[in-house]
């Protein structure tokens, strides 16, 4: 058996595992299965290290450990070392570990199929995790001509502009694209607790949410009664972890399949597997895997 599976901290919410063992099944690759790795974080390296003689090939990244994925790594694709986070690790000959970030190229690959072309335009970014550094990089290497950032921590956003080149901001200001990477919209309600009211949704053409949660983040149904092109969490999911699994298997991920598993699924019907979850820190501090 070949295993691959996602490390986070927690990993109870995603629908991941039902829409990678769903491409699994789809390439006929029955001797592969994915599944959660909950792992807190005093225990990642140890982790990671033991997951080869366990039969591991790879792994997802998600919640708090993008940083130390891509810090443990013995080698890293440009991409991860430059965005300074990894969600994906593939495990090689004797104790070679490589980092790569699938987060930026889904993103992008996302909101091309929304018919959001980011060359030239201006886009605002909402928090200062690992997403949001994959999100900034992603839309500068998409030729987006201004990128800001914004974070509850002002200078958490401070930092992550210098390190990227982005523009920190006090507040939210109009521009093309919306990115939300905090964790907001996970629950019922919580699209009052971004820096955002509904009117001001006006502001932006689209509107990206990395979070997903059954019948959507409140952010999603309120840009899209605002008219708003909207790129919803799970869409950004499937990009991503098609990325991951052309990686790990050297196939062409099934996209179609893994979106209808991804959209069908509840996280409850299904054998561990991956998560956007928060965990319990302050919002400006969570951010989707």
């Amino acid at each position: 058996m070949k295993r691959l599976g996602v490390l986070g901290w927690p990993v109870a919410h995603s629908r991941s595992p039902a829409m990678q063992n769903a491409a699994l099944a789809h390439l006929g690759l029955r001797d592969w299965h994915y599944q959660r790795l909950p792992v807190p974080p005093e225990l990642f390296d140890e982790t990671v290290r033991a997951l080869p003689a366990a039969g591991f090939v790879g792994a997802n990244v998600t919640i708090p450990h993008k940083e130390a994925a891509l810090a443990l790594a013995t080698d890293a694709t440009p991409a991860a070392r430059a965005i300074g986070a990894a969600n994906t690790l593939t495990f090689g000959p004797g104790d070679a570990i490589h980092a790569a970030n699938t987060d930026a190229p889904g993103l992008i690959a996302a909101l091309d199929d929304a018919g959001f072309a980011a060359r030239g335009r201006v886009a605002l970014v909402l928090g200062a995790g690992g997403s949001a550094r994959a999100a900034i990089w992603a839309l500068y290497d998409a030729g987006a001509a201004r990128v800001l950032v914004w974070n509850r921590t002002a200078e958490r956003a401070q930092r992550l502009a210098v390190e990227l080149g982005a523009e920190a901001v006090p507040r939210p200001e109009g521009a093309d694209l919306l990115v939300n990477c905090t964790s907001v919209g996970l629950a019922d309600g919580e699209f009052k607790s971004l820096p955002l009211d509904a009117d001001s949704l006006g502001n932006y053409a689209t509107v990206a949410d990395l979070v997903y949660r059954a019948g959507g983040t409140g952010l999603v149904a309120e840009a899209r009664r605002r008219g708003c092109s909207v790129v919803d969490g799970l869409e950004i999911l499937v990009r991503q972890g098609a990325l991951s699994l052309t990686a790990w298997t050297g196939r062409e991920a099934p996209v179609d399949a893994m979106r209808e598993s991804a959209r069908g699924s509840s996280p409850d019907e299904h054998d561990p597997g991956t998560s956007n979850a928060p965990d319990g820190r302050a919002a400006d501090e969570r951010r989707p895997g």
